[in-house]
């Protein structure tokens, strides 16, 4: 088996560090010495927008992508939009975008020179806060999930504070998608309560069909 090849390295604003990893035609990025996102495993963050966008039951005019990661929710957005819609990633991590304008940007076809594609560098929580906000869907792919933080900060997001602010920031009927690693009747039991009607799909991690699962939460808004 080939060895993992580190192409770069990088620090997050919370001080966690983030390695880049090739080994033959698989790249791998890894938080704090953990595995992130492998680009195998491209199935569910797909998943993340398909089903999200699904959901909504209308054109999607205005989309925000919480996470770069590797492109893949970013790219199956912007497949699914038309030809007039703005689909915006918020990213925390500069060296995550120039890794995919760089050695990952075929990844998940060049989503990034995408001239519907807009990039925010900063927190997906600031975005989600400042205007404009009203966005159709918001696909949150920025952490292992509600109960497995890579990054302490990003808890933020899945509190009640932060599902009342993601909420006012969709449009009627408006749907948060939210990725994770891991189920968690808590974290469904608050989008409920922050006035959300919530499912959680189950889906195959891996484009091949094949391993482990991953979680996807579908919670719209109610008009």
């Amino acid at each position: 088996m080939l060895p993992w090849e580190t192409l770069d390295t990088a620090t997050a604003p919370d001080g966690e560090s983030l390695d880049l990893r090739r080994r033959g035609d698989e790249f791998l990025i890894r938080a704090g010495g953990y595995d992130l996102m492998s680009s195998e495993d491209d199935g569910s963050s797909k998943a993340l927008s398909s089903l999200g966008l699904l959901e909504l039951g209308r054109p999607a005019q205005h989309v925000l992508v919480g996470g770069l990661g590797m492109g893949f929710t970013l790219r199956e957005a912007l497949d699914l939009v038309g030809p007039e819609a703005t689909v915006e990633v918020a990213e925390l991590v500069e060296a995550v975008v120039r890794w995919n304008q760089g050695p990952l940007a075929d990844v998940a076809r060049r989503p990034l020179e995408d001239p519907r594609a807009r990039v925010f560098h900063g927190d997906v929580g600031a975005r989600i806060r400042k205007p404009p906000q009203r966005f159709d869907a918001i696909l949150l792919d920025v952490d292992n999930g509600p109960d497995a933080l890579a990054h302490d900060g990003n808890g933020a997001l899945y509190s009640s504070s932060g599902l009342a602010a993601a909420r006012d920031a969709l449009t009627p009927g408006g749907v948060l998608g939210v990725w994770s690693f891991s189920d968690d009747r808590k974290f469904t039991a608050r989008c409920k309560k922050a006035g959300f009607e919530t499912e959680v799909k189950k889906v195959q991690a891996s484009r091949k069909g094949r391993g482990r699962f991953h979680y996807i939460w579908i919670a719209k808004r109610r008009p």
